[in-house]
């Protein structure tokens, strides 16, 4: 039987709820150091979203930072698209948070809802797509890869 690409990538993002998995990714300072680039957590989201989607070939390379994350989706075919669909890339419009801008990617599950890193739980969350009607954030850009429901 063949492999069902598109409902394993699904549940694989459903299952990474509350996962620590995805908390820190670390580079090597000049002096030999190691330092957690994620900051246990707080900056997850697109290391999150990218070792996902690597597993899966669907990019090139795991990112630590959203706008890279966005150039392998580009450079792979992902295009944009007007509405979301159930395993697309949701990325988010930048917001200033502790003295610094912070742009957010996440994936749509269906039923208006997303699986993206929280900041606060430092762990893949499930949560309305535009993070409900008290703290709403606005989707600048969905990104879908043609075929990947059909494989």
């Amino acid at each position: 039987m063949p492999f069902d690409l598109f409902h394993t990538y699904l549940a694989t993002i459903k299952n990474s709820v509350g996962s620590g998995m995805f908390r820190e990714s670390f580079l090597s300072t000049p002096d030999g150091e190691q330092k957690d680039i994620l900051r246990n957590g707080e900056l997850s989201c697109a290391f999150f979203v990218s070792s996902i989607l690597k597993i899966y070939d669907l990019i090139d390379h795991q990112h630590a930072t959203v706008s890279g994350t966005i150039a392998d989706l580009e450079k792979n075919g992902w295009t944009i698209i007007s509405e979301p669909r159930i395993g697309s890339i949701l990325v988010w419009e930048k917001l200033f948070s502790e003295n610094e801008w912070h742009s957010h990617i996440g994936f749509s599950v269906g039923d208006e809802l997303a699986v993206s890193n929280s900041k606060e739980l430092r762990s893949p969350q499930l949560h309305h797509y535009t993070y409900g009607k008290e703290q709403q954030r606005k989707i600048t850009h969905i990104f879908w890869k043609e075929g990947l429901d059909r494989t």
